[in-house]
This record gives C-alpha cells, sequence and structure tokens, in this order.
C-alpha cells in the first residue's frame, strides 16, 4: 500500500512498482469514480466529506479482499480511523514530499476537494508534521519506518540531494549499495578503539573500492583542524579524487569530524556515515552538519555536507558500554519533547533496563529520533527558518538544550557525555520556560522525570554562572549580545526565545544547581 499527502506521487510510483514485479497495480480512487459515475470533488461538493470516507473505507476493504499487488489510496485517507485499522496489518509505505513539490504538482488552480479556498495554505497546512499529520496518524496503522520488526527500515530523506537512512540488525552488506557508483576508492575514518569492530565494514567495502584507512583519536579529542589536516595530507598522498568517497565509522564526534573532511576535500566528497553509538544514530549522523571544535567552543568550525546514506546497524549497540547507551537517550528524550509525543510515552512507560540492542522498542525509537530530524532539516536543512521568537524555529529546533548542554561540556573540557549534558540542558531551558510564563508547570516537570528516567542526570553544579554564561554568549544561535534559547510552549510546539532576563536565567541556573 501506497499512501502520503496530494502531490507525493501515489499512482505514478504505484505503477512504476507494479511494472518492475509484475503485478497487478489499484487505485481506490479510480474504484469509487467507477462505483459511483462521478468524480470525487463531486461526491465531496454534492454527499460532504464524511459520506466519502465511508465510501473510501469500504473501497480500501474491498481491494484488500481482492486485490493482490500494489495498491495506491488518496490523499487523505490515512485521515479516517476505520481506514487506518484496516491498514494495521498490511506492508505501508509513506511517500513524503516538500511543500514546493507538492503546490507544483497538484496544481494552484486545483479541482481537488482537500484543497478548496488557498491552495498553498492547505497544502502546507496538511504537510506540516507539527498537527498531529500524515506521518504521525499513518504510523499509528504500521506507517512509514515504524515496523520495527522486519530485517531493515529505510527511512528517506527528501531534498536537492536525496539520501537513506537504513536501520537494521547486521546490514553492513547494505553498505555498497549506498555508495553505488558514487566512488572508484573509499576512506575509511575510524578511531583506533573501533578497528577490530570495523571488520563487517571493511570485508563489505574490500572487494570494490580498495580502502584506505584513516585512524583517528576517540572521542571528542578528535574533533581538531590539527586532525582534519591530517586526514587530508593521507588523502593527498594516496592521490583520492572527486571519484572517490568517505566512509565514517565511530561515534558522532567521527561522524562530525570525518564529514569535514569530506566537505573539504576538494570542496565536497561523498561520504556515508556508520554510526556506532545511539547519540550518533539519531543525531550526528543525519543531516549533514559538519565540524571541529576550538578553544572558544564546540563545533565553531565546520560545514553543511549532507551524506549520501547512513547505516544504522543495531547489532553494534551490543558492543556500547550501558553508560554510553543511556546518555544516547539524551538525543531520543529530547526528540520526543521537540516533536513526537509518543517517544516519550514509550519512554515512561517502558523498563530501562529492558531498553537493550535487541529491543523492539529501542528500535522504534531509533527509527522516530531519525524521523523527527529528517523531518525538520527537510524543511530547513541549514538552519535558516529561525526567528526571533515568532513561530517554529525550524532546524534550531534540534539544539533545544544544547546552548546549556554545550556550555557544561566546555567547562568539563569534554569529561561529560553529550547526551548527558543535553539532558541537563533541556531541564535547564524548561525551567528558563517556566520562569518565563510560557511553559506549564507539569511540562517543565515531566523533563526531570523523562531524562531521569532513564538514567540520565538532571541537574549540575560544576561550574559557576558565569562561566556557564559567557560560554553561552558564543553558543551558534546568539546574535551579537544576545542570547537565543530553544523554548517550548507545549511538547511538540518548540519556539525561540531571545533575550530572556537575568532573573530568569539565574532562577533557571539555581533550580539546575538544586537538581545537581
Amino acid at each position: 500500500m501506497l499512501v502520503g499527502p496530494m502531490g507525493a506521487g501515489k499512482t505514478t510510483v504505484a505503477e512504476l512498482l507494479a511494472r518492475r514485479w509484475g503485478v497487478a497495480v489499484r487505485d481506490t480512487d479510480a474504484d469509487i469514480v467507477a462505483a459511483q459515475g462521478r468524480e470525487i470533488s463531486d461526491i465531496f461538493v454534492d454527499d460532504g466529506e464524511a459520506v466519502f470516507r465511508a465510501l473510501e473505507r469500504e473501497a480500501v476493504a474491498r481491494a484488500l479482499a481482492e486485490h493482490d499487488g500494489v495498491l495506491s489510496l488518496g490523499g487523505g485517507a490515512v485521515l479516517d480511523e476505520g481506514t487506518r485499522a484496516l491498514l494495521a496489518d498490511h506492508t505501508v509505505v509513506f511517500l513524503q514530499v516538500g511543500l514546493t513539490d507538492a503546490v507544483k504538482r497538484v496544481g494552484l488552480g486545483t479541482s481537488r476537494p482537500l484543497l478548496m479556498g488557498n491552495v498553498r495554505a492547505r497544502v502546507k497546512d496538511l504537510l506540516d508534521p507539527r498537527r498531529g499529520g500524515r506521518r504521525g496518524r499513518v504510523a499509528a496503522a504500521g506507517g512509514p519506518g515504524m515496523s520495527g520488526t522486519g530485517p531493515e527500515t529505510v527511512l528517506h530523506v527528501a531534498g536537492p540531494a536525496p539520501y537513506d537512512v537504513v536501520v537494521g540488525h547486521g546490514v553492513a552488506e547494505r553498505l555498497p549499495g549506498l555508495l553505488g557508483d558514487r566512488a572508484a576508492r573509499v576512506a575509511l575514518v575510524v578511531p583506533e578503539t573501533l578497528r577490530e569492530l570495523a571488520g563487517p565494514v571493511r570485508e563489505a567495502l574490500a572487494d570494490a573500492y580498495r580502502p584506505t584507512e584513516l585512524v583517528v583519536p576517540d572521542g571528542e579529542s578528535a574533533k581538531t583542524v590539527a586532525t582534519a589536516a591530517a586526514c587530508w595530507e593521507t588523502l593527498g598522498e594516496a592521490g583520492f579524487t572527486r571519484s572517490d568517497a568517505v566512509v565514517t565509522f565511530g561515534g558522532g564526534a567521527t561522524t562530525d569530524l570525518g564529514g569535514w573532511v569530506a566537505a573539504g576535500w576538494l570542496r565536497g566528497v561523498p561520504v556515508v556515515h556508520v554510526p556506532t553509538t545511539l547519540l550518533a544514530m539519531v543525531d550526528a549522523a543525519v543531516g549533514g552538519k559538519t565540524g571541529v571544535n576550538t578553544a572558544a567552543g564546540k563545533n565553531l568550525v565546520g560545514a553543511f555536507h549532507e551524506p549520501t546514506g547512513v547505516l544504522c546497524d543495531l547489532s553494534l549497540l551490543g558492543t556500547l558500554p550501558r553508560p554510553d547507551l543511556v546518555a544516547g537517550m539524551g538525543e531520543v528524550v529530547k526528540c520526543g519533547f521537540i516533536a513526537d509525543p509518543r517517544i516519550l510515552e514509550l519512554v515512561e512507560t517502558t523498563e530501562p533496563a529492558s531498553l537493550t540492542a535487541d529491543s523492539p522498542v529501542l528500535r522504534e525509537l531509533v527509527e522516530r529520533s531519525v524521523q523527527v530530524k529528517i523531518d525538520v532539516v527537510v524543511g530547513d536543512l541549514k538552519e535558516t527558518a529561525g526567528t526571533a521568537g515568532e513561530g517554529h524555529p525550524g532546524r534550531e529546533a534540534l539544539n533545544y538544550g544544547h546552548t546549556m548542554g554545550h556550555a557544561i561540556e566546555r567547562a568539563e573540557r569534554y569529561g561529560v557525555r553529550h547526551g548527558e549534558a543535553v539532558a541537563i540542558g533541556s531541564v535547564f531551558v524548561a525551567e528558563l520556560a517556566r520562569h518565563a510564563g510560557v511553559l506549564d508547570d507539569t511540562t517543565a516537570d515531566r523533563h526531570a522525570s523523562a531524562f531521569g528516567r532513564v538514567g540520565l542526570p538532571t541537574g549540575y553544579a560544576g561550574a559557576g554562572y558565569d562561566e556557564l554564561r559567557a560560554a553561552m554568549a558564543v553558543d551558534k544561535k546568539s546574535r551579537g549580545d544576545q542570547l537565543r534559547f530553544v523554548v517550548l510552549h507545549d511538547v511538540g510546539d518548540p519556539r525561540v526565545l531571545a533575550g530572556p532576563s537575568e532573573e530568569h536565567l539565574r532562577a533557571a541556573y539555581d533550580a539546575m544547581v538544586a537538581r545537581a
């Protein structure tokens, strides 16, 4: 079954799939038109949407009973609870489309019934994931990338340079497919401590790509200009050209460094990330942010350079020390607060000790968190959508908790895990939003309980207010001498708070210290 908003190309893709597989194709909209002898728009106008949804539900049930092949559903089919229930036990693929492409495809003069009035505004409303729209509704019926039981899940990142994120167990053999014909040779960026673990990746590359290993330090200590320069020197000595590529194998620091090496070499060569930590899978590997640290702060030097693929092999999490797995949950819980309440529900109802590498719940958490990041970066790749306190902050929403989190990391000389710092920073910013009068007490208190439930710290007293305040002043979201924070007005409703008062900042700091 293919579902998705109008303009996503369901009919076209269904026909292509059916032709490729040699099976029949069927469209429920066409079935309804044939049965009723009138156009769908006429049914809407004459009888109303409720009558049409009932006809559509019957058409879907009939098609499921009679048809064996590819089935394309109408753009609004999954808005009906009964239709969603019919889809629960079937393979459902969600086709996503950006606003600009959707409007071009449906046309501003469309007669589609759901688009009566201002077409662009209606399409934007239908596509907006923050309005509990299509992706969330389909997921409840076993929709896009939420199965958690098959050998692999493929989450597609749309945009000018689209790529896939593959999630599954033992999926190293998929690596050559992500590289495709983009590379003649490959440089494998891997920390010294993970060289043995990288065996399956090395084997997957060996036959076709003649991999050259770039062995780097472990963790944040690798993210320096000197390390990147050493990698570039090795690529130069090996004669790497634009017909070659980079593969990273490691945690978030390795993907950040390796991505920047790829972005800088010959002004950009392809890169595929194979993240080995939970944190890297749900955060660093997806979205194209690359960079290194300087004495002034974290990730202040870098570039946007999207990968050509990401391979999340969940079996690698079985080798991860438990504290590192727990730290990765900092970014997972953050995604729940900024965009996907189901993540919070799973965290709050699952025994934390059961979240292991082979846990279907952990897999769903990974897939949902990756999808949150995809949804955000597709709409705002280079972090340009945020405004000073008005509307959704775009990609800056992913920095929720990071302003204070990065300041803590710097104060601790990166001796604290990133996910732990994000957890503390998120609780801090929830307190800031509470004192600023934009977040209710229940949601603010939920931060400490959710992060704390999975074993993450929720307070910090290792540095004074003045030191942390100065570190936050060089945060990438700051404008001039004005601090800017991503805060919540509610779960799933992030905004920018610009220039909070010193009184509110100190009150949030005091609450953070009290929780330490």
